[in-house]
């Protein structure tokens, strides 16, 4: 099969000029099954094709792509993404090891500033806001402010990376979120860029990346150091995919919401199984789904469990491009690379899928999802009952109605309904509690002013309009201030307990609810805007008001949350709240003013008006006439033109941060966040040989299902830690630890932490945590400090591990942790797809054991010492090694274990100690 890209090249007329592309139709002429691939997996091949070179995109991976299984399989898939997005936290470490790079290379003499990303990157700063103000038109600013003082060093290395970097810009904070921002603005559908146009294709450091998807565009959440390879030029390599195809039937009816549709595929597309497969969207109901529609249910790709969730390219996705301000050069290009080039919809495809999922859209019905996973739907006419049963399922205690907590409270409070009860009308510190019940739903009185309420198991302490899922889609935005304003018309408002929080995706956002008059009305119950970032949804709630935490913890209440966001997982969005709820920003709104989650919204009164009057769900619900009338008079393309003319600039504290100048990034060594990492420097020219591992030691013995949440540091640390003891050693006070991600960006802090979870269990160590037994002398000692006396005496380390080592999140630091710590090779039953591909891209060497072997079953105790052999004759994909493990008493254990290196281009890594190393090689040879 002849697949050189040469014969499938042609040109593409626009006014401004000729633009070479690929083909798919002249690809068809020749393979017609191609026009029976998924749209997705045409923009692969396309992709495959264009940066075709022999090396690292062979014709076989072409072949492969062509001749799709649509069952998945093992053959490889080479991605060069035409763009990288990146977001705060996650991004700190990238421009780290990118500015590392730069500073050896300039040590070496070169030039540092031809070091630059080779594709367009951009990073968005929306993780770092925290909602520590709210309810007042003061919050935005003094949580600006907070956010400044918290986080000034990382700001200051990124906005010299702004002004370093070619191909790199920043959009600051306050500006938006990175996925509501890529999709307004960022997205190209059709790049043109060099001569040639393609399909706009993304990586990003966010799980959420797939939110782009809702305009035509595959994109995904990676590591950082898959990031940092595409960002340089290297493709990204993956098994082929399954693609499910996902159809949608009709059209939402009255009183439901995007967010009620992707609670239900949620729902319907975990229990179903996605995992790491496309999922694909067809059928007549897209014809009624706007792009915010689609990109609602393409944000939560990854709670489904899936890569990708793509929306083809249709009228819908130019009218979306016309709605949000693209030049119509750039839509006109959308329109004739598609129509001419296999990629637009018309809705008569014949697709080949690995299986279709059907949702009638028009069964749907009013939801909620909760309250610890975003799969687990539940309707809202059956929340209150289903609150019972959680209650009595997580706490073992007895659901009271509300009518017999009003009863006794009217009667003083005596009884036995409630466990606990708190009297505290000056919230004193000498708090009273009196246990009365042990299996009752606890519940208090709380008096603060003039004010006194109640507070029980299933109260909402925060309610918070947050998170890309929701804020880019003006129908539900809009709605949720239409309800605002009948709120207040009926002389309703938010329960005092609620903590209420907007957070806009964008500043776009804020324009047009004031445009439609309704800000001030969200704004009369107390929903002002706290910031344009994550918060809340990603846990930057804030500290809740002090009264409340005293009552929570005095009472063991089991609070709840309501939150538009996309995720709700144990402890997410506040340690104090236990129970938490996805829902649409219209019902966030609604179930604030309610201020309890033991309600039937569709039955039960949410409150009485001033005249005692019952005031229900449906008396202020608007209809969808009326929130298409608000959309049509309240949007503009005005607002996207002069919010994004500005976008890159930032607001004064932005503008007056100072920054170091220059190519060479200016490293202080007082800094206890940002640190040069050492990986590059000294670096020779030229790798040295591969050579054998001899005599190295086992640090880590591990079991199945280890995850990189156990490898990688994360979450905060204490004093005794070897993390907390650099810190102090600095003179830094454990009240401003603040977390490992926050300090991502300096190795000194990650590496102390790597293998530190608490709950690992290494079976070389008699406690469990980051704890190891240091070889020969038998001393048990933290894994940090062992990993250091071993390389103090030049010994390498091997881990020892069962299947599915690495699962979980793509955490890069899994890798570079254990390779700053001395780990030279991994040895397990099977890994997790990204995280081997992060060891590769670390130089750390992954090993399978043979089928049906494991340490166990070869009797390794993890005391050996061990010796792998077979390396320095050379390395290819699938080649076999010797291990031989020499136990105390001298005997030997003699295997064979399977290298995983599955490409000619992840041997190269590892031969130069990783990928940065390889590219700064590339570089030096210049």
């Amino acid at each position: 099969m002849k697949t050189d890209k040469s014969r499938f090249k042609s040109t593409l007329a626009m006014p401004s000029g000729k633009l070479s592309i690929i083909s798919l139709e002249k690809v068809a002429e020749t393979y017609p099954q191609v026009k029976k691939l998924p749209f997705s997996i045409r923009i692969l091949l396309e992709n495959a094709l264009r940066n075709q070179d022999g090396f690292l995109v062979t014709g076989g991976h072409i072949e492969n792509l062509i001749n799709w299984n649509p069952k998945g399989s093992d053959a490889s898939v080479p991605y060069k993404p035409a763009r990288v997005l990146m977001q705060d936290f996650t991004g700190v470490p990238a421009v780290v090891d990118i500015a590392a790079i730069r500073s050896e290379a300039i040590r070496k003499g070169k030039d540092g500033a031809k070091i630059n990303p080779k594709v367009p990157v951009d990073l968005v700063i929306d993780h770092s806001v925290q909602v520590d103000f709210f309810g007042t038109d003061y919050a935005y600013k003094k949580n600006v402010a907070y956010e400044y003082k918290r986080n000034s060093e990382r700001y200051e290395l990124l906005k010299w990376a702004q002004n370093a970097f070619e191909n790199f810009t920043v959009v600051p904070p306050g500006m938006g979120i990175c996925h509501q921002v890529n999709l307004e603005y960022l997205a190209k559908v059709i790049v043109a860029r060099d001569g040639w146009a393609y399909p706009d294709t993304l990586v990003g450091l966010d799980s959420h990346t797939p939110m782009v998807n809702g305009i035509g565009v595959v994109g995904w959440g990676v590591g950082g150091i898959e990031a940092e390879a595409a960002l340089l030029g290297q493709p990204i390599y993956f098994s082929s995919p399954k693609v499910i195809g996902l159809q949608l039937k009709g059209k939402l009816p009255e009183g439901i919401t995007a967010t009620d549709m992707v609670l239900e595929i949620t729902n319907q597309l975990r229990a179903y199984g996605v995992v790491g497969d496309f999922v694909e969207v067809f059928g007549d109901g897209l014809d009624h789904l706007s792009v915010p529609d689609r990109a609602t249910i393409a944000n939560m790709s990854p709670e489904f469990g899936c890569t990708i969730t793509f929306f083809p390219i249709d009228d819908q996705t130019l009218g979306y491009m016309k709605q949000t301000n693209r030049e119509q050069e750039q839509i006109d290009l959308v329109e004739q690379y598609c129509k001419n080039n296999l990629l637009w919809r018309t809705g008569n495809e014949n697709m080949d899928y690995s299986d279709v999922l059907t949702v009638d859209l028009s069964a749907l019905q009013p939801s909620v999802a909760g309250p610890k996973r975003p799969q687990d739907k539940i309707l809202v006419k059956d929340l209150k009952n289903q609150f019972g049963s959680l209650l009595k399922e997580s706490h073992d205690r007895d659901y009271v109605p509300l009518e017999e907590r009003e009863t006794w409270y009217a009667e003083g409070g005596s009884g036995t309904l409630f466990s606990k009860c708190l009297r505290d009308q000056k919230m004193a510190d000498d708090v009273e509690v009196i246990v009365k019940e042990e299996k009752a739903l606890h519940s208090v009185r709380i008096g603060k002013g003039n004010q006194e309420y109640a507070l029980s198991d299933g109260s909402i302490v925060v309610a918070a309009i947050t998170s890309c899922t929701n804020t880019s889609n003006p129908s539900v935005m809009l709605g949720a201030g239409l309800i605002a304003q009948k709120a207040i018309e009926k002389g309703l408002g938010v329960k005092p307990w609620v903590k209420t929080s907007l957070a806009p995706g964008s500043k776009v956002v804020t324009n047009y609810l004031r445009r439609a008059g309704l800000l001030q009305y969200l704004e009369a119950l107390k929903f002002h805007v706290v910031g344009y970032g994550c918060t809340t949804c990603i846990g930057n709630s804030g500290p809740l008001p002090p009264h409340i935490e005293k009552a929570i913890d005095a009472c063991d209440l089991v609070a709840a949350s309501i939150l538009s966001g996309n995720r709700n997982f144990e402890a997410r969005i506040h340690p104090k709240i236990q129970m938490n709820f996805l829902a649409s920003p219209m019902l966030v709104v609604v179930y604030a003013i309610a201020g309890r989650v033991d309600i039937n919204l569709m039955e039960d009164p949410l409150a009485e008006d001033a005249n005692g009057r019952p005031v229900y769900l449906k008396d202020i619900w608007p209809s969808q006439q009326e929130v298409q009338q608000a959309i049509e008079s309240a949007t503009t393309k005005a607002d996207y033109a002069q919010e994004y003319a500005v976008i890159f600039d930032g607001e004064e504290q932005w503008r007056s941060l100072p920054a170091p100048s220059g190519s060479d990034y200016a490293w202080r060594d007082d800094s206890t966040y940002i640190k040069e990492i050492p990986f590059f420097k000294n670096i020779s020219e030229t790798p040295e040989p591969l050579r054998n591992i001899e005599n190295a030691r086992v640090l880590m013995k591990l079991g199945d299902s280890v995850t990189t949440d156990h490898i990688s540091p994360a979450g905060s640390f204490a004093e005794d830690t070897p993390a907390g003891q650099y810190l102090k050693s600095k003179g830094i006070e454990r009240a401003m630890f603040n977390s490992y991600g926050s300090r991502r960006g300096n190795h000194e802090v990650m590496m102390r932490g790597t293998f530190a979870n608490v709950f690992i269990k290494n079976e070389i160590a008699s406690k469990q945590g980051g704890f190891t037994t240091y070889f020969p002398e038998n001393k048990e000692m933290s894994v940090y400090d062992a990993a250091m006396k071993y390389q103090e005496s030049n010994i390498p380390l091997v881990v020892l591990a069962g299947s599915e080592y690495g699962s979980g999140s793509s955490r890069d630091w899994a890798a570079k942790g254990a390779s700053l710590l001395g780990v030279k090779a991994v040895i397990a039953s099977s890994y997790e797809r990204i995280h081997r591909s992060n060891l590769v891209g670390m130089g750390v060497l992954p090993l399978s054991f043979r089928e049906g072997e494991n340490a166990d079953s070869l009797c390794l105790s993890g005391h050996e010492t061990i010796a792998i052999s077979g390396i320095e004759e050379g390395l290819h994909p699938g080649k076999e090694l010797t291990v031989t493990a020499r136990k105390e008493n001298g005997s030997e254990i003699t295997f064979k274990a399977t290298v995983r290196l599955d490409s000619k281009i992840e041997i190269e890594y590892v031969k130069h100690g990783g990928i940065l190393q390889y590219v700064l090689r590339q570089f030096l040879e210049e």
